[in-house]
């Protein structure tokens, strides 16, 4: 290996260290704002026309797409549009269980924001008020897993459909 190879190598392997590091330390964050903020909507937001009541996904993997969509159909005001910022207010990874007719039988936190008990608290409300989910034709009932990704004014975006972060 060149010498301008391997500084790079440690080079990005450093950088990658640093990110991991920074995203673990992300237990203490801002108290979320007092003011609401305005949403706006970008065409690539799906809407409610999105919205489809039965899925064919074969895997729960294919499932929470179909899932995610459903989520921003129902919730496409609160939806975080463009790029997230560095600094997420809140990470939590989900699973959610659904039944053969789209009900929510179970949810289970593989990854909590313990730090921040009332978006916990959101998105489990969230989740339950968006059900009926898409029917999963295939498969009967499904347990899919998905991100939360939460910023500070209280919008969110999935891992599943999100525009990445800046």
């Amino acid at each position: 290996m060149t010498s301008a190879r391997l500084t790079r190598t440690l080079h990005h392997s450093g950088m990658w260290a640093c990110v991991a590091s920074i995203v673990a330390g992300c237990t203490i964050a801002p108290a979320p704002p007092t003011e609401p903020t305005q949403t706006v909507v970008t065409p690539s937001t799906p809407s409610s026309a999105n919205a489809i009541s039965s899925s064919n996904a074969g895997t729960p993997r294919d499932y929470r797409r179909d899932a995610a969509t459903h989520l921003y159909a129902k919730y496409g005001s609160r939806v975080f549009a463009g790029k997230l910022p560095p600094q997420l207010y809140a990470v939590g990874v989900l699973q959610v269980e659904i039944n053969g007719k789209g009900a929510v039988t179970g949810l289970h936190w593989m990854r909590a924001p313990s730090h921040a008990p009332e978006v916990v608290a959101e998105i489990e409300r969230s989740v339950r008020a968006a059900a009926p989910f898409p029917t999963p034709l295939k498969m009967g009932r499904v347990t899919y897993t998905d991100t939360w990704l939460w910023d500070k004014s209280g919008q969110f975006q999935l891992d599943t459909l999100t525009e990445g972060q800046l």
